[in-house]
């Protein structure tokens, strides 16, 4: 006698697509308004590229000399939080990983599952990806959030903030306060990092209590496992983290910072203080993907920013629009390059779990 055979199992719903278009759209209408609309009706786009096609031979050699700088600081963290990791093959990632992240929406998750694919084909095992993506991303924060408090404090010695400054850094603050606070207690001890684990498991039961999908179980000792291998990490190279960190946020300043001075924006317009504020506080912007990399927003905070401080406004948008050239168009080229590489090379490849281990990467990882 024949076997009965299962039930058949519902497919889930499709989402609409004019729900999955609906996002992309915005976000193109919002880049789209800013370049398209508010660069015009800020100023004259014509002295800008006159402003751009001013710049000497020496100065564009300047410029591309601290714009590879950048790029290759991008590195210095990703080797720092995975041990194992060479320099080349963080290249390949982080170049790859941005190009993805500035052309997509939502890009930031694509982004992270082609991380683990990378590192998955260099022998990277999940768990070893998954503490480097956590503190390489908590720092990043930790930047973001501490420079708008730094540039703010800088502001105060020579002159009063405004009010709208007072509470970008107060919101900043309270976020890098609140950041450091759960880490700390994640850290703590095994016991703090299972209840943090039990409490993250109970809210996201909730979140998918409405959907029909079963309670989620093993959070508790998942972070547990987890918080062991940070903190076996952080201990040994929480300083170079940081400092890696820092770098490569202040060598992102300094690619704008050179690009204000040589199309003419000098100190007495806008001084390096300043620029840092404006700086840090699009930063914070980019924050919120209203659009794949800031586009738009970005443009928008920094030249309207750097104009109120004091800087004309054709040699700001000039400076801004050469900056996010050399920040965000140039890395979409390169890393469709390194992903062309990465996806040819085979003599890099290693089966799963056999990345070599450090002192740093115990074996249950």
């Amino acid at each position: 006698m024949s076997a009965e055979a299962p039930p058949a199992v519902p497919a889930k719903a499709a989402r609409p697509r004019w729900r999955r278009l609906v996002t992309p759209v915005l976000s193109l209408v919002l880049a789209a308004a800013v370049l398209g609309w508010f660069l015009p009706q800020f100023t004259s786009l014509s002295e800008v590229w006159g402003a751009v096609r001013a710049m000497s031979g020496a100065e564009i050699a300047l410029l591309l000399a601290v714009t590879v700088w950048n790029l290759a600081t991008y590195q210095f963290v990703l080797v720092a939080t995975m041990p194992g990791l060479t320099l080349r093959q963080a290249t390949v990632s982080t170049l790859t990983t941005t190009a993805v992240s500035n052309t997509v929406l939502g890009g930031a998750a694509i982004a992270l599952g082609l991380t683990y694919g990378l590192n998955s084909s260099w022998g990277f095992s999940r768990s070893r990806t998954s503490v480097s993506l956590l503190v390489a991303g908590l720092w990043n924060n930790f930047a973001k959030l501490a420079l708008p408090v730094l540039a703010l404090s800088l502001l105060a010695f020579g002159s009063t903030p405004s009010t709208g400054r007072v509470v970008a850094g107060a919101a900043g603050l309270g976020g890098l306060v609140a950041v450091v606070v759960l880490l700390g207690l994640l850290l703590h001890s095994p016991a703090g990092a299972a209840r943090i684990g039990r409490g993250a498991g109970r809210a996201a039961s909730a979140l998918l209590r409405p959907f029909g999908r079963p309670p989620v179980t093993g959070w508790d000792q998942a972070t547990t496992k987890f918080r062991d291998r940070t903190a076996l990490l952080l201990r040994a190279r929480w300083h170079w983290i940081t400092l890696g960190t820092l770098v490569s946020h202040l060598s992102l300043f300094v690619v704008l910072l050179v690009a204000l001075r040589i199309v003419g924006v000098d100190d007495a317009q806008v001084s390096v203080v300043e620029a840092l504020a404006v700086f840090a506080f699009a930063r914070l912007l980019t924050a919120v993907p209203f659009t794949p990399g800031g586009l738009g927003v970005v443009e928008l905070a920094m030249i309207t920013g750097l104009a109120a401080a004091g800087g004309d406004r054709p040699l700001v948008a000039a400076a801004v629009l050469v900056y996010r050239a050399l920040t965000y168009v140039l890395p979409i080229p390169l890393g469709l390059g390194t992903y062309v590489f990465w996806r040819r090379n085979r003599s890099w490849r290693r089966p799963p779990n056999t990345a070599p281990r450090t002192a740093l990467v115990p074996e249950s990882a």
